[in-house]
């Protein structure tokens, strides 16, 4: 008779621990899961952002008074912060997933150039709406087919779509840009039609950011992607098909770069395959500035905003105080570094 060891054989009651485990750690992923609340705007990294922003606000009220603080550049900075707005709350769940989107710039503008052909026009803005929300997504479906099923790295994955949606955008539009027609004002009046003294897409941009919270804090969706990213095993070992979550993780960064697609279209009533470019840096910038980590499982759509309207304030400072292009990307560089730096030294506080 052979004997048995009893380490060897899993019970029950081992089984039911295990699966407790990591259903503990999906619970609870690294982090701690959402911590954005309606009471969280006093946590630490919130309050440092908004110091920030109002800091910024004094530094334009006493460089440029005349200008700075007019209704008209609130306005503008909105406008301007819309697009890659948009474009922000899907690089906030993709990187909380623990992936990474270098794309989103080049989707966008090959959305943009795909809804303003003429083949496309013809069906009006409707149409061009729903072909330019369907061509980011296809492309996100693809990045996360890649790296999901692929095993890809996210960023090479990403990388090679950004290349290859930039070339295809030029080749579509043979480098030319291409005026949204007058048969689909509809889409320009996204821009021009006011409502309480701010342009329809500043709205479609508030509804974007509120949509995209209620999925991160309120739904299955978001606690798994706070689970994927923050410990994928664990989030295995407790039913959830990490494969997948990510593959639609990537879909809806893909359809926020539609969205931004129809914004950017509103706004210069073109379509161009120059559109987005280098706005994936500034997203994935005002993700890591909002304190939403590189190695995912922790961040909030808030915090995401937040860094973003930083991003948007200095870029608007510059611009009213004539300062060079350069001098604006190198304190924005500056700036990221800064934030990384901050990141690692509350990470190894923590530990």
């Amino acid at each position: 008779m052979t004997e048995v060891n009893p380490q060897q054989v899993s019970t029950p009651k081992a089984d039911e621990t295990g699966k407790a485990k990591a259903h503990a750690a999906v619970a609870t992923p690294p982090g701690g899961g959402p911590r954005f609340s309606l009471g969280a705007i006093g946590d630490i990294p919130h309050i440092g952002l908004v110091l920030a922003l109002v800091i910024l606000a004094a530094v334009g009220l006493v460089t440029v008074p005349d200008s700075f603080g007019t209704a008209s550049n609130m306005v503008s900075i909105l406008a301007l912060a819309a697009t890659i707005g948009v474009i922000t709350v899907g690089a906030t769940f993709v990187i909380i997933g623990g992936g990474i989107d270098l794309s989103v710039g080049a989707v966008m503008a090959l959305a943009s150039v795909w809804a303003t052909t003429l083949a496309t026009q013809e069906y009006g803005p409707w149409v061009m709406m729903i072909c330019a929300i369907l061509v980011g997504t296809g492309a996100g479906l693809l990045n996360g087919f890649l790296i999901s099923y692929g095993r890809m790295v996210p960023f090479i994955a990403t990388l090679a779509m950004l290349v290859a949606a930039r070339g295809l955008a030029q080749r579509m539009s043979n480098r030319k840009t291409q005026l949204v027609g007058p048969d689909n004002q509809l889409i320009v009046d996204l821009s021009t039609t006011r409502v309480l003294g701010l342009p329809l897409l500043v709205y479609i941009f508030a509804v974007v950011v509120i949509i995209g919270w209620l999925i991160l804090n309120r739904t299955t969706f978001g606690r798994r992607t706070y689970a994927v990213g923050g410990n994928p095993e664990a989030a295995r070992l407790a039913g959830i098909n990490v494969r997948r979550h990510t593959m639609m993780l990537y879909a809806l960064s893909g359809f926020c770069c539609g969205i931004a697609a129809i914004l950017i279209m509103a706004r210069t009533t073109t379509g161009s395959s120059t559109h987005g470019d280098l706005y994936e840096l500034d997203a994935i910038a005002a993700v890591i500035i909002g304190g939403t980590l590189l190695t995912g499982g922790r961040g909030t759509i808030v915090g995401a905003i937040l860094g973003l309207l930083i991003f948007t304030v200095i870029t608007n400072l510059f611009i009213l105080n004539g300062l060079n292009t350069s001098d604006q990307l190198i304190a924005k560089g500056l700036i990221i570094v800064a934030a990384v730096l901050l990141q690692r030294r509350s990470l190894n506080a923590s530990t």
